[in-house]
């Protein structure tokens, strides 16, 4: 009996040792879905008006069904880092959409049909702004549909008309042309998507509102929203190397 005893007090210390162990910074990071809780996505619906296309048609089950195909998403590091990522994605969508009120460019009259070998243009499809960051210009239609496996260039409706694959296109973008430039504070993920209407002082006024949103998301998932926040003059000098580069990957 006492050896038994001396084995189960052995077998409590371990499991003990175990359980209450320190655990890692990264595995104490919370997941993109804990997150981004119902109240959270449901937040940004609030801020559209009452009747508006997006509200039905952007959900949080389409948003974590697309984030499959990107389990890098939200995953940067440390829990911060990871926050502070999916609160500069949110701010840019709740910019570009209008807190999910558009599912496509308010104005279609530009077709955003450029010269392609790799990628041309359809007859008679237009690739104006669709999904929650807007996707634009037939190269980008074809290189995110390359890569998840649709044929965008000959359907570009389906990115506003199936939620899930809405979503997809959104993130494809994201971890292509701006996940790169996170780490370099907020002001580069507006370069990244809209520098050359907004930044280096062209639209203060638009730049400024997307860090608005920014901060406010930081605040709600009580983390620090970091510095550069505006993609201002002095900003553009760190970032204009990487943000370029991602551009020419992408219409070359």
């Amino acid at each position: 009996m006492a050896s038994f005893s001396i084995k189960k007090s052995l077998l409590t210390i371990l499991l003990a040792s175990i359980l209450f162990a320190p655990v890692p910074g990264n595995v104490m990071a919370q997941s993109v879905n804990s997150t981004v809780t119902p109240q959270f996505f449901d937040g940004i619906k609030n801020n559209a008006p009452a009747v508006c296309a997006g509200k039905s048609f952007y959900t949080r089950d389409a948003f974590l069904s697309a984030l499959n195909s990107f389990p890098n998403f939200g995953q940067l590091g440390s829990a911060d880092d990871n926050k502070r990522e999916v609160a500069a994605f949110f701010a840019q969508v709740s910019h570009e959409t209008g807190s999910f009120c558009y599912t496509e460019e308010i104005d279609k009259s530009n077709t955003y049909c450029q010269s392609s070998t790799t990628y041309p243009c359809a007859p008679g499809k237009s690739y104006y702004g669709r999904d929650p960051l807007q996707l634009s210009w037939n190269v980008n239609y074809g290189a995110a549909g390359e890569a998840l496996g649709l044929d965008l260039l000959n359907n570009p409706e389906t990115v506003s008309t199936d939620p899930v694959v809405s979503f997809k296109t959104a993130l494809w973008y994201w971890m292509t042309a701006v996940r790169p430039v996170v780490g370099q504070g907020f002001g580069a993920t507006t370069r990244a998507i809209n520098g050359p209407v907004e930044c280096d002082g062209k639209r203060p006024d638009l730049d400024q509102a997307r860090a608005n949103l920014y901060t406010n998301y930081c605040r709600q998932l009580s983390v620090s929203p970091g510095s550069n926040l505006l993609c201002s003059v002095k900003d553009a000098i760190n970032v204009r190397g990487a943000v370029f580069c991602t551009v020419t990957l992408l219409i070359s």
